[in-house]
């Protein structure tokens, strides 16, 4: 009887049709996460005059990471391209953004190694800096930095070292026990290091010797192309995997402060990983910092207290200038916010998966930038352009090729911008 009824039951089961039901169908993909919709506003954007800077030393362009407005043409045109090295592969990624000071671009490779090259493309020098018992690619890329007239790597091999920019000899190396990720900072005599350990290092500039060392949150995961800290005359601002910014007295390394950037995206996997991969930017009596994860925070400079939250991420180093910050959101999005209240002023959808059907989406475009220069916001991406942006609407003015896309983000020095491609070419444009 049971078997009799079941049968039945399964027969009215197959029969019956499934109801549809009405409204919009909505892919579970990144573009889902967002609750609120954004109100883009056309809003007046005075970005401050043209600056003519001969160098760029660190990621943002200075050791606070934060240069302004860079003199830059309207009309760029590319001017010449010049091999660095291996390019970025399955295992393999170019990390390193460019820096330029006394007429050379350095950069590094994504088997870590390092090449100087002049204004004009002609190579000067390269090192390899892969210690004898390794082999070159294993440490991942460097992160570079220049100032006291020496050029400063943050090596993947746990190494920081101090390069003569004339002929690439090593004039120091310190053992920091830890990959280092993230850039180097230099100020005043000294080399800041936030290794992947969530140690913070004070190196002297002059010997390699270490004035001092504090201890961070340690984390089990993060991000390769890590934060690297932000330096005032008396703070050092050491961003740590943990998603923790430690604010210290420059000189003897003394705790000013400490805060914790958390939280991000419900339902998005890379929400889980804490690491902050933004550079933190000092702007006044403030500091902006961003998780990957889908968090935006200003500081105060001097207490750390949190003076408001937006719910956006970032991966590259924002810009913050006129009232603003702009940034490539977690969705990748160039995001337009007002540095006064965290507000949305407009935000663009840029490319985002590489694979149209959903299926196959599992590979996103990666935006680099932005960096503000001539003043518009410049992007470069690895879809294979490079595209300049009006800072007061977020309209696309300008695009120009990049063969086999970017790899890092641009940066601008003496009125030309370099941007190094996928394939180990380093482009300018002028």
């Amino acid at each position: 009887m049971w078997l009799a009824l079941g049968a039945l039951c399964a027969l009215a089961a197959c029969s019956s049709r499934d109801e549809i039901l009405q409204g919009d169908r909505e892919a579970l993909g990144l573009s889902s996460f967002d609750v609120a919709e954004i109100e883009n506003r056309a809003v007046p954007f005075a970005a401050s005059a043209p600056t003519a800077n001969a160098q760029w030393t660190h990621p943002g362009g200075s050791a606070l990471h934060r240069i302004g407005n860079a003199a830059f043409s309207a009309t760029p045109v590319q001017v010449w391209s010049s091999n660095i090295g291996a390019g970025e592969g399955r295992r393999q990624r170019i990390t390193a953004l460019p820096v330029v000071a006394d007429g050379r671009i350095f950069t590094a490779d994504a088997d870590g190694i390092v090449t100087a090259t002049n204004t004009a493309g002609a190579e000067l020098w390269r090192k390899n800096l892969t210690p004898s018992l390794e082999r070159a690619g294993q440490g991942g890329s460097h992160g570079l930095a220049y100032g006291g007239s020496a050029l400063y790597v943050n090596s993947g091999f746990g190494e920081v070292a101090a390069l003569d920019p004339a002929t690439g000899d090593i004039l120091w190396s310190q053992d920091i026990d830890a990959q280092g990720g993230g850039s180097p900072t230099y100020f005043d005599g000294r080399v800041y290091v936030a290794s992947r350990d969530s140690v913070g290092w004070a190196i002297n500039a002059e010997t390699g010797r270490v004035d001092w060392q504090l201890s961070g949150t340690p984390s089990a995961s993060g991000y390769q192309s890590a934060a690297g800290p932000a330096v005032t005359s008396d703070l050092v601002i050491f961003p740590f995997a943990s998603g923790e910014l430690q604010a210290v007295f420059r000189l003897g390394g003394l705790q000013r402060w400490n805060a914790t950037i958390l939280g991000g995206r419900d339902g998005a996997a890379y929400a889980q990983i804490s690491d902050l991969a933004a550079d933190p930017v000092v702007a006044g009596n403030r500091i902006f910092a961003a998780n990957p994860a889908g968090r935006l925070v200003a500081l105060d400079l001097g207490t750390g207290s949190r003076l408001w939250t937006a719910r956006i991420g970032a991966l590259e180093t924002p810009v913050v200038a006129g009232g603003s910050v702009f940034l490539v959101s977690d969705q990748n999005a160039l995001t337009r916010v007002d540095a006064n209240t965290g507000e949305v002023i407009w935000s663009r959808q840029l490319a985002l998966y590489k694979e149209d059907r959903d299926r196959r989406r599992k590979t996103v475009f990666a935006q680099r930038g932005p960096v503000l220069a001539g003043g518009r916001l410049w992007l470069a991406s690895s879809d294979g352009a490079l595209k300049a942006f009006d800072p007061a609407n977020g309209a696309l003015l300008q695009e120009l090729p990049i063969q086999s896309g970017a790899a890092t983000a641009p940066v601008v020095a003496g009125g030309t911008m370099y941007v190094v491609s996928r394939r180990g070419q380093l482009i300018a444009f002028r």
